[in-house]
């Protein structure tokens, strides 16, 4: 989420005191993210949330669409691999993401994994902060914003990834909310 209000309007509420580097300290301190300062009851958007509208560019924003990649032949010929392959290369260095269609992942996957990031996200966050870190050599690992300390601005979003390549995952090291017994998976 991305907040954006009238810069001088917002500058005139902040504190002359205000200290950037130690609001993001104590943000970060607290383990809980985003969705800590909702359990609590937030009522006012944190300054380290709040965006400088200059640093904003509306001009690429009304512009911009989600690139589509789609798979469907990667496996049917050199040629239309490496069209896909370019046009993966395309999305990365444009736009560093993009929507994969036609992956043959089962819809009923997907929706278990984003129902398990949900389960995770509305956990007791005693269980979570057992995840938080800022040390990127984990191979799970949750917080909010990987760039919080170097960003230019904070954004209103909690994640958690896990590294499952080259070396799959141990299923016990995953957080219990995002396992699945494979007995109850219908393949």
């Amino acid at each position: 989420m991305v907040v954006t209000s009238n810069w001088e309007e917002v500058q005139e509420h902040i504190k002359p005191e205000y200290d950037q580097k130690s609001e993001l300290k104590a943000f970060d301190d607290t383990k809980t993210g985003v969705k800590g300062l909702v359990d609590a009851g937030v009522t006012k958007i944190p300054c380290i949330f709040i965006h400088d509208k200059s640093q904003l560019n509306d001009s690429v924003a009304s512009l911009f669409s989600v690139p589509i990649i789609d798979l469907e032949g990667v496996d049917k010929g050199s040629a239309q691999r490496a069209g896909i392959i370019e046009k993966v290369r395309d999305a990365c260095e444009k736009f560093g993401f993009f929507k994969v269609v036609n992956h043959g992942i089962a819809k009923y996957i997907m929706d278990e994994m984003i129902d398990g990031i949900q389960r995770f996200h509305e956990q007791d966050i005693e269980v979570k902060k057992g995840f938080y870190t800022r040390d990127f050599t984990r191979r799970i690992v949750y917080n909010s914003n990987f760039d919080l300390y170097t960003g230019l601005a904070t954004n209103w979003r909690d994640s958690i990834y896990c590294i499952m390549a080259p070396q799959p995952r141990d299923p016990q090291e995953l957080p219990a909310v995002c396992r699945y017994d494979a007995h109850d998976m219908m393949l």
